[in-house]
């Protein structure tokens, strides 16, 4: 099985890291420890994140260095939703939306993990990633923004929203530096569990 472009070169993968650890270290000392900020907030600046990417991507800028930030960034993201963000928020009125988007997880992460053995010139990366991007996009605006952020911001107060928030920043920071776009292939057989609703 050929690896494409699931090894960085090493001053990219550094240069990642240490521009995304300057990133989330202004956000913490900017809110501090004990300032935080909504969880809500935190995820959806992902997002963007993530939108920049994709359209660094489809326009050929540095394709291969804003893959490999993407799928760091979308394992990431992904990890924390699912062990911190969603069993946080998991009440029998947000369990279906929940449980779909794990669902899309997986289907997110099968369709990364097709990409991460591929190279970027290759004749099917592109397409694959209009796919992800069509994917993410839906997952993220359509289901997250639109519909389960509104219930969470209605079950949680600020305060519990920041709470979350800090938990998600924190683990973000700790994965983010480890290449976690490596995890993402053995995370394709199932979707991630869920607690059951409270």
């Amino acid at each position: 099985m050929r690896r494409g472009s699931l090894e960085a070169p090493r001053h990219v993968a550094a240069g990642l890291r240490d521009a995304l650890t300057l990133v989330m270290g202004i956000i913490r000392r900017i809110l501090g420890s004990e300032l935080s900020t909504d969880v809500c907030e935190v995820l959806t600046s992902q997002h963007t994140r993530v939108d920049e990417l994709f359209e660094r991507i489809e326009k050929g800028e540095r394709k291969q260095e804003a893959f490999v930030e993407l799928a760091n960034l979308l394992a990431a993201h992904a990890t924390v939703e699912e062990k911190i963000f969603y069993p946080g928020v998991m009440v029998k009125d947000t369990s279906d939306l929940l449980h779909e988007s794990v669902e899309e997880h997986l289907s997110i992460k099968r369709l990364l993990a097709d990409l991460i053995v591929l190279k970027v010139d290759e004749e099917t990366f592109d397409a694959k990633i209009s796919v992800l991007k069509e994917q993410v996009a839906h997952h993220a605006h359509k289901e997250e923004e639109a519909k389960l952020f509104p219930k969470v911001k209605a079950l949680l107060n600020a305060e519990e929203r920041a709470a979350l928030g800090n938990q998600v920043v924190e683990m973000f920071e700790q994965l983010i530096v480890q290449n976690p776009m490596q995890n993402v292939p053995d995370e394709t057989a199932a979707a991630a569990p869920l607690p059951q609703p409270s």
